[in-house]
């Protein structure tokens, strides 16, 4: 997937609606996980993406900034995050609990 031609989010678009769900891709556009939820704060605005798992089961829930992903729309209006993390190194990361 060339992600060149997707137009990138509006911060108007930055909403839970928007990005809940949204897949999470590398930089070589392997999936790295789904937008589970999003914590709102002053400071900054983080998202917790469940990396790894089949069908929701065993994925692992880890914290990332919303600054260190880039949101975007491709050709047929799907949501979708690009960011340059690895799954290794996301996998590495600790398990977020709320």
């Amino acid at each position: 997937m060339h992600h060149a031609s997707h137009i990138p989010l509006t911060p108007a678009e930055l909403t839970d609606e928007t990005l809940i769900g949204a897949t999470v891709y590398d930089q070589d556009d392997n999936k790295l996980g789904t937008i589970d939820h999003i914590h709102h704060s002053a400071a900054a605005t983080r998202v917790v993406i469940d990396v790894g798992g089949f069908l929701g089961l065993g994925a692992k829930p880890v914290l990332l900034g919303l600054d260190q992903i880039d949101m975007m729309r491709d050709a047929g209006g799907r949501v979708l995050g690009v960011t340059a993390w690895t799954k290794a190194q996301l996998q590495d990361l600790p398990e977020h609990r709320d």
